[in-house]
């Protein structure tokens, strides 16, 4: 039965506000620029094969600010190639923050953007209705397969795409992080059946595993501090509850026992540790890397 509760991207605003006081409130970004400064650039190393030209397609690439250090870390890893990127994000305010990132930087000069305004599973209707058969060297997939129909068929798509040297890299939140718990305990009563919304790496590693699909997985540390959420009224706390069970105004439109629940799981050993007065939750991410399909 499909939960009643409204999902939390379905209001942009709210969602951008919660979005960035979790971003200031979780090491999730340090975590991910840590993988991308230690490990990505050998990721990056054999992408394209010696070509002098790459195509790499951000999906759900928000502003921006994560993409840019991968682009970097690519030209680093290939210097004087072309790079083509197609930006692959839903929303408009998010892209025009890209943008303007894009214009403000003084390195770009053999990178060219496409902007694409629409949803992964959009980019791949559009993709097929034009026939398009160019291959791609490099894909990430970043904290967005939360936001599709079937993870299964958008992840085959993506992978679908891959050139003979490419490289399709996914990341979200680990199947051993505190979301994991949260999801597998209270997924009927908050996650939308219209979306695939309450996935992990653990649902996609389970998908991969069934199609005999191989990959690389790599786990990434990371907390983030919910001590707000247990103080009843508080702004912040309450928009990080929000967050955390993705569902718009989570306090108020939750069953009391939902609630009740839902705070108390957030505070078990498995979901959150307590340091120094402080309530921090598991926020550890996972990375798939996928080479491309053999023939």
């Amino acid at each position: 039965m499909a939960s009643p509760l409204r999902c939390l991207v379905e209001d942009d605003d709210k969602y951008q506000q919660a979005f960035h006081l979790f971003l200031e409130r979780s090491s999730e970004h340090q975590c991910m620029r840590d993988f991308i400064n230690n490990i990505l650039p050998g990721i990056l190393s054999s992408v394209g094969g010696g070509k002098s030209h790459l195509d790499v397609i951000g999906v759900g690439s928000g502003d921006g600010d994560i993409d840019l250090e991968i682009l970097s870390k690519l030209r680093l890893k290939h210097p004087g190639v072309t790079v083509h990127n197609h930006v692959v994000e839903p929303s408009g305010y998010q892209l025009r923050r890209y943008r303007g990132s894009v214009a403000k930087k003084q390195d770009l000069d053999h990178v060219t953007f496409d902007w694409n305004k629409m949803t992964a599973s959009e980019f791949a209707e559009d993709w097929k209705a034009k026939k398009m058969t160019k291959k791609v060297d490099f894909i990430h997939m970043i904290q967005m397969l939360y936001y599709v129909k079937d993870v299964g068929a958008t992840v085959d798509f993506f992978h679908s795409l891959l050139d003979k040297s490419g490289k399709l890299l996914i990341l979200l939140v680990s199947g051993e992080s505190g979301w994991g718990k949260l999801w597998r305990t209270y997924k009927t009563e908050l996650c939308n059946s219209e979306l695939s919304q309450c996935v992990t790496t653990a649902d996609v590693k389970s998908i991969l595993d069934s199609r005999g699909v191989s990959y690389k997985n790599y786990e990434l540390i990371s907390q983030m501090d919910i001590t707000e959420c247990f103080t009843p009224g508080d702004e912040k706390g309450e928009l990080l509850l929000d967050f955390l069970t993705e569902v718009l105004d989570f306090s108020n439109s939750a069953s009391p026992e939902l609630k009740e629940g839902v705070l108390k799981l957030l505070r078990q050993p498995d979901c959150s540790v307590e340091s120094d007065g402080r309530v921090l939750f598991n926020n550890n991410l996972g990375v798939i890397v996928l080479e491309p399909l053999t023939a």
